[in-house]
């Protein structure tokens, strides 16, 4: 398997991006195609005693955080991402992986991979963690303004990453309304419900934030404005409940011996809530692995996120992508492109 890793993506790019190439090697006995500015790279790479296995490819150009996504996408033309997509497009890699601007590998993956034939509009993909699991997330920021046929797609792409993936049978597929009871939402989600309970996914109806942690669904779709607000609101929330806890167990004697005894349990809480666990999620729709982490990731969370690229090459994602969407298409030739 050779995974192509976007070695500029991070917010401390290379150092997390090397560290993790070479881990990955030892882990997992895969090619990685380290992908960046080659005399950044090498030097770096060889203080860590280097590896056969991991080949670097120059690539002159950085897409910034602060890099307008579809104008830095084709205005610098060898940067890191553009030039890791072009080795999956070639056959050269299997999957992709980054830690950069998200819109940038939105764009450069619209640009040089395209769309698999029949997805309307590809998809960011969130994995949230739930009671009792996690639960998959779609859209959480690609598309702000959605029409009832993407969200349907975005049901069908969620719950075949949930069953491939996830390894969930017939996962459950709920969507985001302000009501569990059929009728309930805007004029989207209404039209949206109706086009889900034919579409052939496993759909249990409208569902509200509190039956998405309660861990009643497997998947839940919205349009990318309110995925975006939800993920964020439950991130802010996670990090401040966590604070606000810290400084209660650490307030007096009898609350901080309190907290030693409890240590492991808080250490399995942060693992449950650290992105770095996941790794990465892929942009689904996208013609092509392409994985994209938090900005904020290390060498332990790049690991992961090449786990989870290598795990999408081997279910063979983005043929069952296809499929699924075909499948779909043939069900409902009226929305077909």
């Amino acid at each position: 398997m050779r995974i192509v890793l976007d070695a500029m993506g991070s917010d401390k790019y290379p150092d997390p991006e090397i560290q993790a190439a070479v881990n990955a090697v030892q882990q997992f006995g895969d090619d990685i195609l380290l992908v960046g500015n080659e005399e950044l790279l090498k030097p770096k790479l060889e203080l860590l005693g280097g590896s056969a296995k991991v080949k670097i490819i120059h690539a002159p150009e950085v897409l910034e955080m602060t890099d307008k996504p579809a104008r830095s996408a084709r205005g610098k033309a060898q940067n890191s991402m553009a030039v890791g997509m072009d080795l999956l497009k070639s056959g050269e890699g299997d999957a992709f992986v980054t830690a950069g601007n998200t819109g940038g590998a939105m764009a450069n993956g619209l640009f040089r991979l395209g769309r698999i034939r029949g997805v309307k509009r590809p998809a960011l993909t969130g994995i949230l963690p739930v009671q009792g699991g996690y639960c998959v997330v779609l859209d959480i920021g690609a598309n702000a303004d959605c029409k009832p046929e993407y969200l349907v797609q975005f049901a069908v792409m969620g719950s075949l990453y949930a069953e491939k993936i996830r390894n969930i049978k017939n996962p459950r597929v709920g969507l985001m309304s302000n009501g569990e009871e059929a009728g309930k939402g805007n004029e989207l989600v209404k039209a949206t419900y109706n086009l889900l309970q034919g579409s052939g996914v496993n759909f249990i109806g409208n569902v509200e934030s509190k039956e998405v942690f309660g861990g009643h669904v497997d998947v839940v779709v919205m349009d990318g404005f309110t995925g975006n607000v939800f993920l964020k609101t439950s991130e802010a929330v996670a990090k401040f409940m966590t604070t606000v806890l810290k400084e209660k167990l650490t307030s007096g004697v009898r609350t901080t011996l309190g907290a030693a005894l409890a240590k492991p349990a808080f250490d399995q809480l942060r693992q449950v809530m650290d992105p770095g666990e996941i790794g990465a999620v892929p942009l689904l729709g996208i013609d092509g692995l392409v994985f994209v982490g938090h900005g904020r990731s290390d060498a332990h969370a790049l690991v992961n996120a090449i786990r989870a690229a290598r795990s999408a090459v081997e279910a063979n994602l983005v043929e069952a992508v296809t499929i699924g969407i075909q499948q779909q298409m043939e069900a409902s030739p009226e929305e077909a492109p």
